[in-house]
């Protein structure tokens, strides 16, 4: 495959670097759209004599709630594209997977759309400027510093009383009565086996 390999290194130097028209109004970002990328490859991949062929496989279609409590369609499929040399009948597949999610019947149109794009970013080594490990928000409420969590852990604490021995969530008059007859909180059933405080 060194005619084709030579092509697909020439097909790397023109598709470095994608730019990021794409803008997400919603959560306010820029991205490098599928149009954006394929547009990019085509064109590098025609001056080379390269034309591809995608095959697509759906792997599963499940059914998900969102926050709002609607039920859509959440897709992943797996594409495979195979790079042809119109010179030397060389060939290689690439592969990409991608998920979409959507109301109607477009969620596997969504994740073909995500296939296709990451293939030819992964297999090109295509840079956009996005780095997913420097998601500062993710990690922002993923990892709290402890003294945070303790004050939430015991905000919670004081807005629902539990049971220290079972879990079980306390009623203001349980609480207050296990409090002055035990010395703890313990809900009806674990204040029968309990010892009195004196």
């Amino acid at each position: 495959m060194q005619k084709l390999t030579k092509k697909l290194i020439e097909i790397m130097k023109d598709c470095a670097y994608v730019t990021k028209n794409g803008i997400n109004n919603f959560h306010n970002y820029k991205y490098a759209t599928s149009a954006d990328v394929l547009e990019k490859i085509n064109t590098a991949m025609v001056k080379q004599g390269i034309c591809s062929i995608a095959v697509p496989e759906i792997i599963s279609i499940d059914e998900v709630t969102t926050a709002k409590g609607n039920t859509e369609k959440l897709a992943t499929v797996k594409i495979n594209i195979t790079l042809m040399d119109k010179d030397s009948d060389e060939n290689i597949t690439i592969t990409g997977l991608g998920s979409g999610q959507d109301s109607g019947d477009k969620a596997v149109m969504k994740a073909q759309t995500a296939a296709i794009k990451y293939a030819y970013m992964l297999s090109f080594a295509i840079a956009t400027g996005d780095d997913p490990e420097a998601d500062s928000k993710t990690d922002e409420n993923t990892l709290q510093p402890k003294s945070a969590e303790k004050k939430k852990n015991t905000s919670v604490k004081s807005v629902k009383p539990a049971c220290v021995e079972c879990g079980v969530i306390l009623s203001d008059k349980v609480k207050t009565y296990s409090m002055e007859k035990y010395g703890k909180p313990l809900c009806m059933e674990c204040q029968k086996g309990a010892k009195v405080v004196a």
